[in-house]
């Protein structure tokens, strides 16, 4: 019903239905492929050909795992219904942090240790943080779930709960599901991050790792709400790392009408400053999502030719809130008609963020701030007043792969109806 009263309010404002729900259109959702021209991950197919005897529904964390290893090479399609959750056994029974933890390893031990007053400025080291790693490891071998080629997901209603859809094959579409609160029980205390150190968890929702035509469409993306955490050090003990980060040389990636909300780290791409594997790839586009309120990384780029665009940004605690658009090293950003709604405290200025970058394209962007109207902003332009260095407005390219690019004064009305899982 959603869906419909969407496409009910775009005729209203005359605006053209690009992609959606393969159900709106009476197709079997799991054979749904991208459209010819949707962004960089254009005609990606996932497992649209699988065979009858490849295409798998399930409701238990075991289901989906024997699923994803069925029949090696061939294309798969795996419909996930209710919720699943990642920390459970191999019979799924419920199992918690304790159940994790190395016998050499405790929290109380490790904060003792580790405390920065008696400690010092110097990385973690010695058998207490040895058997933090063994911890840690042995919660990934539960919660971490490797996602092979010529694979498609779709969401029948379905959660993915604490857990890590870690995309290792090319050809893959995830769509329609609620990935919720993927938390790390051993969070790594790392005194050299940042001038007061922080800490830093493992598991992102999804992991896109060196892969090609991937993509990720109406999915909500967030931490379910468990994000309340205890102080340590200074700092707070974050448990949740990223929402969906693209990496190790990850290319040709389509991220559209999504749901990311409540979160800090949010998408990364691009994991490193060092151009091992990432110089021509890491060329994403990202369109029609909800960031609502997200501190940081809406996305954060390294090196990638990545096209934001008709984009919806709410943010109501300016506490909580760091900037949105990361220029990272050799990233080129080619920003348009995305629609900003800030608290009146928030410069325009730190909506973008140097992170050892020089250019941006930025053009068609609206911003509301505070109880004002919306009106037009060069991020460029208010970016360059408060900050220096100065980014230069030429990223050396222009989006050719776009169905349709919504005039920014429809962007709210669009995202706010259209992005997400739909049930």
């Amino acid at each position: 019903m959603r869906w419909k009263a969407f496409a009910g309010c775009l005729a209203l404002l005359g605006l053209t239905l690009t992609a959606g729900p393969a159900e709106a259109h009476g197709h079997d959702p799991g054979r749904v492929v991208a459209g010819a021209h949707d962004g960089w991950g254009a005609g990606t197919t996932g497992g649209a050909a699988a065979a009858p005897g490849d295409v798998h529904t399930v409701s238990k964390r075991s289901e989906l795992v024997a699923a994803l290893a069925s029949h090696p090479g061939a294309p798969k399609i795996v419909y996930v219904r209710g919720t699943i959750e990642g920390n459970v056994d191999a019979g799924d029974r419920p199992r918690t942090c304790a159940d994790f933890a190395d016998p050499g390893y405790s929290l109380p031990a490790y904060l003792a240790a580790y405390d920065p007053a008696t400690w010092g400025k110097v990385e973690p080291s010695g058998p207490l943080e040895e058997a933090r790693a063994r911890s840690q490891a042995n919660q990934a071998a539960q919660v971490v779930l490797d996602v092979g080629p010529d694979t498609t997901i779709y969401g029948l209603g379905a959660t993915l709960h604490g857990l890590t859809l870690r995309v290792t094959g090319d050809n893959v579409i995830l769509r329609n599901l609620r990935f919720s609160d993927a938390h790390d029980c051993f969070p790594q205390w790392d005194p050299l991050d940042g001038a007061d150190g922080n800490w830093n968890s493992e598991y992102d929702n999804v992991d896109l790792v060196g892969v090609t035509h991937v993509w990720v469409d109406h999915n909500e993306f967030s931490d379910g709400g468990n994000d309340a955490q205890p102080t340590y050090f200074g700092r707070k003990y974050e448990v949740h790392d990223g929402l969906l980060d693209i990496v190790n040389g990850s290319d040709l990636v389509t991220v559209s009408d999504n749901r990311l909300h409540d979160h800090d780290k949010t998408m990364l791409i691009g994991n490193t400053d060092k151009p091992t594997y990432d110089v021509g790839k890491l060329r994403v586009t990202v369109h029609h999502n909800l960031f609502s309120e997200i501190g940081q990384r809406a996305p954060r780029v390294r090196y990638g030719q990545v096209h934001v665009y008709d984009n919806l940004y709410l943010v109501r605690d300016p506490a909580a809130y760091t900037y949105s658009l990361g220029v990272g090293v050799e990233s080129r950003i080619y920003a348009e008609n995305n629609f900003f709604r800030i608290p009146a405290p928030v410069p325009l200025g730190a909506l973008v963020h140097y992170w050892k970058g020089t250019v941006l394209h930025a053009t068609g962007t609206l911003v509301s701030s505070g109880a004002a109207l919306p009106r037009p902003v060069d991020l460029l332009a208010e970016y360059n007043a408060a900050d220096d260095p100065d980014l230069g407005p030429d990223v050396g390219w222009t989006p050719t792969l776009v169905d349709h690019l919504d005039p920014t004064w429809a962007v709210p009305a669009r995202v706010l109806l259209g992005a997400g899982p739909v049930f």
